[in-house]
């Protein structure tokens, strides 16, 4: 590591001038089914309305690109965090709002995003029940995971610590999407960056 030498570039207040907003990390965090994507979906679409530039990275998204070589066990769960809190940090830094959904099951693993990301970084807990999970089973994997067809499934196979120091909890058993949503949006106002 001695050898490289980071580049410098351009504050990052300039670029965060010329978008008219803060850089920002939401890291939405829950169980498969428990409404990440879907809630991180409706928050992106009223941003992208407001005219604000935002950058969604899915669990799923990345599992097919960027983190397709990774399994499913502790050491490449850890290393599919890794990576993707490297791009959001280096996103955020450049002024962009970063929504990012991945089941993130461990304290362990929401501790490295937090301490890669630093200051930009907020974590959301999409609060649902296994059982909530279960019953929704939108992709199917519920019902495979049952079957013993997925390995390492979180919740069953694998623990899901539940989130001791969530910035914000969304609870998809109490609140609508669209309330999700504002919940979310007012807490990205209180942060400060503009929405």
């Amino acid at each position: 590591m001695s050898n490289i030498h980071p580049h410098a570039t351009l504050p990052r207040q300039d670029k965060e001038t010329l978008l008219g907003q803060s850089g920002v990390v939401l890291w939405f965090c829950g169980l498969s089914g428990s409404g990440k994507s879907t809630v991180a979906a409706g928050v992106e679409r009223v941003l992208h309305q407001q005219g604000r530039f935002t950058i969604r990275l899915d669990g799923d998204n990345l599992r097919t690109g960027l983190n397709a070589n990774l399994s499913f066990g502790d050491d490449d769960r850890l290393e599919n965090i890794r990576r993707t809190a490297e791009l959001a940090k280096i996103l955020s830094q450049n002024g962009v709002i970063v929504l990012c959904s991945l089941i993130t099951p461990r304290g362990i693993h929401r501790d490295l995003a937090r301490g890669i990301i630093g200051p930009d970084f907020a974590e959301v807990y999409v609060k649902a029940s296994y059982a909530a999970c279960e019953a929704r089973d939108v992709k199917g994997l519920y019902a495979k995971a049952a079957k013993g067809e997925v390995a390492h499934f979180t919740g069953r196979d694998s623990s899901f610590e539940e989130p001791q120091h969530a910035d914000l909890v969304i609870d998809t058993e109490k609140l609508s999407v669209e309330d999700a949503v504002f919940e979310v949006l007012e807490f990205l106002s209180s942060r400060n960056a503009p929405v």
